[in-house]
C-alpha cells in the first residue's frame, strides 16, 4: 500500500485518485481469491474403485518344495574283486537285471570247481559208509561184530552225509559268488555316472562297501515339502468337519509349478503325510506323487505345489491394489465422505489372477484399483472416485 501511494503522489491529483481507487478495488479481489482457495482446500485426486469380487472357490495352498526320486540304489558289490568291465553308458535309463558291471569271475570260479571236487569227495565217503554199514548188519546178528562197533559205523555214515551237506551249501555259496561278480541293475531307471573304474579293486559285502554308482526311478516321482502346525491344525479341522478327507487316507488333488511356468501345468495326488513334527523347525513333511512320462521332471528340482484345501466363499482383489506398510498388508478403501482410509487385511493364496483376501476386507468395501502409486494418495486424502468392477482374467473365465 505505501508503493501505491508514492506512485499516486508523482501523478496529478484526478489520475491519482482513479489509480489508487483501482489498485485497491484489485488487491481486495486477489486477496478474495485466497481466501477461497484456503477455504475450499487441495482438489481431490482420480480413482477408480470397486468392491471386492465376492465367489465361491477352490482353494490351494501354496508351499515350495523339491522333487524326489521314488527309489533310489546305491550300486555297491556283494563280493570283493578287481572290477574287469563296465557294461553302460553314465546317464542312460537301465532296466531291472541290465548288466552294469563286471569282476574278475576266474578267482570265484576256481571256488566254484573246488566246491565242486568236495562235494563229490564227501559223496564218494557217503557210499563208502554205507556199504560198510550193509556189511556190519549181518556181522552183528551172529555176534561176530559188536553193536558198538556197528553204532560207530551207522554214526560214520551220518557224518558224512552231513558233509555231503555241507559241501553242497559251500557249493551254491560258491556259485552265487560267481553270480554276484555280474553287477546287476536292481531296479529300472537312470543310472549315474562310474565312480569306479576298469581295474580297481572294489570291497563287498561290508557296511563300507565300494559306491560303483546311483540308479533312481523316473516315472512316477514324488514331490516333498514342509508344511507348517497352523496350516496342518487347519487341515486337520476340515477333516473333522468333513470338508476334506485325510491326504494319509485319500488321495487329495495337487498341483505343481516349475520356476519357469506360468501356470500349474503338473497335476497329481498326495500320498503320505509323516507322523509326527520337525522338532527344529515345527513343521511336518508332506508327499505327492505325479506322473513323469516326459521325464521333464528330474530329482532335486525346486518348484511350488498348490494342495487342495477345501471349497470357501472368498473375496477377491487384484494384487496391484495392495499396499505394504512395513510387515502388514494394506488395502485402500474410501470412505462415504470419499476419504481415504488404511483397511489391514490377511492375504489368502492367488486363485484364478486374484488374491484372495482371508480377513480384514467386507463384501460392500470400495477398493481403490486404480491411483494407488499416486504418491498423492494416503489415509485421509480426499479423492473423487469412478466406479469399476473388479473381474477374473480372461483367461480364467475361459477356463471356468
Amino acid at each position: 500500500m505505501t508503493a501505491i501511494i508514492d506512485i499516486t503522489r508523482r501523478t496529478s491529483p484526478r489520475l491519482s485518485t482513479l489509480a489508487v481507487t483501482f489498485m485497491i478495488a484489485a488487491a481486495g479481489l486477489a486477496s478474495h481469491s485466497g481466501a477461497a482457495r484456503a477455504q475450499s482446500g487441495p482438489p481431490a485426486f482420480p480413482v477408480t474403485v470397486a468392491t471386492p469380487l465376492a465367489k465361491h472357490i477352490k482353494t490351494w495352498d501354496e508351499f515350495p518344495g523339491r522333487f524326489e526320486a521314488v527309489a533310489r540304489v546305491e550300486l555297491r558289490p556283494r563280493v570283493s574283486g578287481y572290477v574287469d568291465q563296465v557294461n553302460f553308458k553314465e546317464g542312460t535309463m537301465v532296466k531291472q537285471g541290465d548288466l552294469l558291471f563286471t569282476l574278475d569271475k576266474r578267482p570265484f570260479k576256481i571256488a566254484v570247481d573246488a566246491a565242486k571236487a568236495e562235494v563229490a569227495r564227501t559223496q564218494a565217503q557217503v557210499i563208502f559208509a554205507k556199504a560198510d554199514l550193509e556189511r556190519a548188519a549181518p556181522l552183528v546178528e551172529t555176534k561176530v561184530l559188536s553193536e558198538q562197533v556197528f553204532e560207530q559205523r551207522k554214526s560214520s555214515l551220518g557224518v558224512a552225509e552231513a558233509q555231503v551237506l555241507s559241501a553242497q551249501a559251500q557249493l551254491h555259496s560258491a556259485e552265487l559268488n560267481l553270480e554276484w561278480a555280474e553287477v546287476r541293475a536292481p531296479i529300472s531307471g537312470r543310472v549315474s555316472d562310474k565312480k569306479i573304474d576298469v581295474g580297481n579293486l572294489v570291497i563287498g559285502g561290508q557296511v563300507n562297501s565300494t559306491l560303483m554308482a546311483t540308479i533312481v526311478t523316473t516315472d512316477p516321482i514324488h514331490f516333498v515339502f514342509d508344511t507348517s502346525e497352523a496350516d496342518y491344525i487347519r487341515y486337520a479341522r476340515l477333516r473333522q468337519s468333513g470338508g476334506l478327507p485325510s491326504s494319509r487316507l485319500a488321495p487329495n488333488p495337487v498341483r505343481v509349478r516349475l520356476a519357469d511356468e506360468a501356470t500349474w501345468a503338473h497335476e497329481g495326488t498326495m500320498d503320505f503325510v509323516d507322523n509326527a513334527f520337525n522338532q527344529r523347525s515345527g513343521t511336518i513333511r508332506g508327499r505327492a506323487l505325479l506322473p513323469n512320462k516326459d521325464d521333464l521332471l528330474s530329482p532335486g528340482i525346486f518348484a511350488r505345489i498348490a494342495v487342495y484345501g477345501g471349497d470357501m466363499d472368498a473375496l477377491l482383489v487384484p494384487d496391484a491394489a495392495i499396499v505394504s506398510d512395513q510387515a502388514n498388508k494394506v488395502l485402500f478403501t474410501v470412505t462415504a465422505d470419499n476419504v481415504i482410509a488404511a483397511t489391514p487385511v490377511t492375504l489368502g493364496p492367488v486363485y484364478e489372477g486374484l488374491r484372495v483376501i482371508k480377513s480384514g476386507l467386507k463384501p460392500d468395501d470400495r477398493i481403490v484399483i486404480e491411483g494407488v502409486a499416486n504418491p498423492a494418495i494416503r489415509p485421509g486424502t480426499k479423492v473423487a472416485p469412478t466406479e469399476g468392477t473388479i473381474r477374473l482374467p480372461e483367461k480364467a473365465t475361459a477356463q471356468n
